[in-house]
């Protein structure tokens, strides 16, 4: 083979290898929202693009966190610590960590179609509890579902996992911005979960979300990380893709982003009790986003607390950019406040 013919093949090669995880922040380096969560509220994103989910459960009590604890090559990893046990588990009780990837982000797949390609999760995990675990994979448009089971051999030790899930020929995901997969890595299931095998691509029925699960991570007290998650084309898992954090970072800002960071806003109004100041977001968001809105301080002037939030409204929103109401009362014909700005628009 010649010099060129060799250089080639090489950045052919390297090229195949990048951009291939269609994980989000699978090496849990994210977390807007904030690093610990004590006693944590269901729904929780320990992590960008990583949330803590139960149902039912009402004796369970876990902390969430983004911990330094990690394999090598790895600088964090979500830690789910059950500080307080269930004591009896009904049916349809059950405790994971889940993510979703957009639906527009998996056309390559080709899914629904008879060339359907395999996919390989990989990850790092560590357990204070032994067993088989389930992982489900969940397609909101065509409303099927597959899993796979890993094992945890030796407790509280960084163990490496892979499992592979064929294409689906008959179920398709749409292109769009909505939910291609949820992806759940179940700690505690029911025995309700465990009874129809789902190791296929099939209709979605609750009895097989956790078929082949042994495991009870919610049954006494311990716990249980996970990190290095990467899924990919193909039956074989690669070496994890390592982004930087500014990627990562640009990435789960699409779906979650702090717009405004008490920020100061001054407001000239020259008729009217109110002044619009309009900003873009750091990155765009998938869809319109939901707002948080806190007015941290008022640096000058008088604001009419009792209009919109505190004083403040969105108005006009998209994608991109958005503006902002700062109602003022009394005469100052100027006011400035200090601000935050929070959107979400998760799948």
């Amino acid at each position: 083979m010649s010099k060129a013919a060799e250089l080639a093949a090489l950045i052919g090669s390297q090229t195949a290898l990048s951009n291939r995880n269609l994980i989000i922040n699978g090496a849990m380096q994210v977390a807007q929202r904030g690093t610990s969560f004590s006693s944590a509220a269901n729904d929780t994103y320990v992590v960008d693009r990583f949330r803590g989910k139960r149902n039912g459960m009402d004796n369970l009590v876990y902390d969430l966190s983004q911990s330094s604890t990690s394999p090598d090559g790895f600088g964090n990893s979500i830690k789910l610590d059950v500080t307080t046990a269930e004591t009896s588990s009904a049916d349809n009780e059950y405790l994971k960590i889940d993510t979703k990837i957009e639906a527009q982000n998996v056309q390559h797949l080709k899914y629904g179609t008879s060339s359907a390609e395999q996919i390989t999760m990989s990850f790092w995990v560590r357990s204070s509890t032994t067993g088989t675990y389930a992982i489900e994979m969940y397609t909101e448009d065509s409303n099927k579902q597959i899993t796979n089971t890993y094992t945890v051999n030796s407790a509280n030790t960084w163990e490496y996992k892979s499992v592979t899930f064929v294409g689906d020929t008959g179920g398709s995901i749409n292109n769009d911005n909505g939910t291609g997969f949820l992806i759940s890595w179940f700690l505690s299931v029911p025995s309700n979960y465990k009874t129809g095998d789902s190791t296929s691509w099939r209709t979605y029925n609750a009895d097989g979300r956790g078929y082949g699960q042994t495991a009870d991570v919610a049954s006494t007290t311990g716990e249980f990380y996970i990190t290095g998650v990467q899924l990919e084309v193909g039956e074989t898992a690669t070496p994890f893709e390592h982004r930087s954090y500014g990627d990562e970072l640009a990435r789960c800002q699409r779906y979650y982003q702090t717009i405004l960071n008490a920020t100061p806003l001054y407001n000239y109004r020259q008729t009217g009790n109110s002044v619009a100041k309009t900003f873009t977001y750091i990155n765009e968001m998938r869809a319109t986003p939901s707002f948080t809105l806190t007015r941290n301080s008022t640096i000058f002037g008088t604001v009419n607390t009792g209009a919109g939030t505190d004083g403040l409204e969105i108005f006009g929103a998209s994608t991109t950019a958005t503006a902002l109401f700062i109602y003022q009362s009394g005469t100052d014909v100027s006011a400035a406040v200090t601000a935050t700005v929070i959107g979400d628009a998760e799948l």
